[in-house]
Parts: structure tokens; C-alpha cells; sequence
């Protein structure tokens, strides 16, 4: 499906038309998204749900009256226990789990946005429903799974979604995917703790990480048990000695027989990110 760019300004219609448009500021972009949409879904990495809640946003479509429905995707790779404990704590509702790689909680999500939809009562035009999430959260994911086709194009790597496409959920329904977006008060690329925590959630992707072996140290400080037991290493989580044996377990050596502490290091970040490491 051919990617649209849209104009806002029939914002009292309510209804989107395609513009000429080449340049917009994705930030105001997607508050445009907001006002126009009819109901929020906010997609949630399900392994850190609170760190990718865009408080920001959330706000912003509470102010204007706007239903949030919390879309925790990649819920295969969690304990679901600890997570309803941590939602539970977190008091946010309502919420579905979700897995697009074993199509879990599909047909559940698909149906309360069409009951959510119902209760709005709208009419003359489609209810539209605009999809916000954090970068590689897996927005383009649950609206390919979500329509049954694959209108939106998908990929690991963060922010691969650059502009705006609707697309049909049924005759009355329209979903409007948007660009992967963080926080304003997150944009930086030197906080290193920013950096850390998009490495992490998988918001900036291993191959734009300046310095991936500390990125692997705070995985390892946070994860070393899950890590070590899927690349089968006993490190005593030690980050220096997991690379040194997972680069010559994985033969990612330099000249001289020394291991290339960085293909190593973005070869972490990359199976992490990817949620091959469960959680």
C-alpha cells in the first residue's frame, strides 16, 4: 500500500485529505494524529511497560477527552504474571495483551476497538483510530495483523515507519499509523541514560549506538541471567567476560586471534532487541 501524507486543516469534518506536503515535524505530527483521531491505541513493549509509556502524549489525549486503549505487544517473551502485577501497580486501563509473532490477543484487540467504536456513536464518517508507540514498539506489526493484509510495511529497525498511513479495520473504521516517537523531553543523543534506556527498549537500534559495549553493560547489570542462559555462557555477570566468550564462541575475532569487542557487543543489542533474550 502506497504511503499518504495528509493535511489537518478539515479538522471540524473530521475526515483526512492528502496533501503535497514533504515536510512535517513528526512531534507536531503526531499531536495533529491525536486531535483528529477518535480513540488512541498506544502500543507498549510488554517487557517495559512503564518505560514506554509517552506520559506527554497520554496527557495531551486525556485533555481532549480521547479513549487510550494500552496495547501490550511482545507479551510471548514475558511472564504475564509479573506483568498484570506491574499494570496492576501502574493503573492503567483498559488493556490487552498482545503477541504478533503467535497472533495472541488479536481477534480480543480487534473487538474492543470496534466496541469502543460503537459507543461513540459517530456519524457521517469512518471512526478513526491512531496508533502511537514508542520506535520498534511494533506498531506497523498489529495493524498488518489487525487488517489481515500487510498495508504496513514492518522492520526491527527503530523508527522504519517515516510517515502517516491509514488503513481499513472494517467499513466504519479507519487506523492511522504514525512514525515511531519518543517524548520531547527524551530527544538527545548524548544523555547517556537516555541512550541506555532507547538501547534497551529497542528505540535506538544497534547499528546508530556510538558505544554499544555500555549499552551491554547495563543489559547485563539488569538481565545477566537471561542473557547468559540464552547464549549458554556463565560470566558470573561479568559483561567484559561475556564478550570475550561469546566473540570467540561466535568467531568475531580481529587480527591477532582478538575478539572484536564491538561486532560482539552490537550482536547482543541486536538478539536483545529482536526479543530473542526472553525475559
Amino acid at each position: 500500500m502506497a504511503r499518504v501524507r495528509y493535511s489537518f486543516s478539515s479538522r471540524r469534518a473530521g475526515h483526512i485529505e492528502d496533501i503535497r506536503k514533504e515536510k512535517k515535524k513528526i512531534p507536531s505530527l503526531i499531536k495533529e494524529i491525536i486531535e483528529v483521531s477518535d480513540i488512541i491505541l498506544e502500543i507498549l513493549d510488554a517487557r517495559f511497560i512503564q518505560e514506554t509509556m509517552n506520559k506527554e502524549l497520554e496527557e495531551l489525549i486525556k485533555n481532549q477527552g480521547k479513549k487510550i486503549l494500552y496495547v501490550l505487544n511482545k507479551s510471548d517473551i514475558v511472564d504475564m504474571k509479573s506483568k498484570i502485577q506491574e499494570i496492576s501497580l501502574l493503573g492503567i486501563a483498559p488493556y490487552i495483551f498482545v503477541s504478533c509473532k503467535k497472533r495472541r490477543g488479536v481477534s480480543e484487540l480487534r473487538n474492543k476497538i470496534k466496541i469502543e467504536a460503537k459507543k461513540l456513536h459517530i456519524t457521517g464518517r469512518r471512526t478513526q483510530v491512531g496508533i502511537i508507540g514508542y520506535p520498534n514498539t511494533g506498531k506497523s506489526s498489529i495493524i498488518n495483523i489487525l487488517s489481515g493484509r500487510s498495508p504496513a510495511r514492518t522492520g526491527s529497525e527503530a523508527g522504519f515507519t517515516k510517515g502517516v498511513q491509514k488503513i481499513r479495520l472494517s467499513s466504519d473504521i479507519l487506523m492511522l499509523d504514525t512514525p515511531g516517537i519518543i517524548p520531547e523531553s527524551e530527544y538527545s543523543h548524548t544523555k547517556e541514560e537516555v541512550i541506555k534506556k532507547h538501547a534497551t527498549i529497542g528505540a535506538r537500534t544497534s547499528n546508530t549506538i556510538r558505544d554499544p559495549e555500555m549499552i551491554v553493560f547495563e543489559l547485563v547489570k539488569n538481565f545477566s541471567a537471561q542473557i547468559e542462559k540464552f547464549y549458554d555462557i556463565d560470566s558470573k555477570g561479568d559483561p567484559e567476560v561475556l564478550i570475550e566468550k561469546l566473540g570467540r564462541k561466535k568467531s568475531f575475532l580481529k587480527k591477532g586471534g582478538v575478539v572484536d569487542e564491538n561486532r560482539t557487543s552490537r550482536l547482543i543489542i541486536q538478539d536483545w532487541q529482536e526479543g530473542k533474550i526472553r525475559m
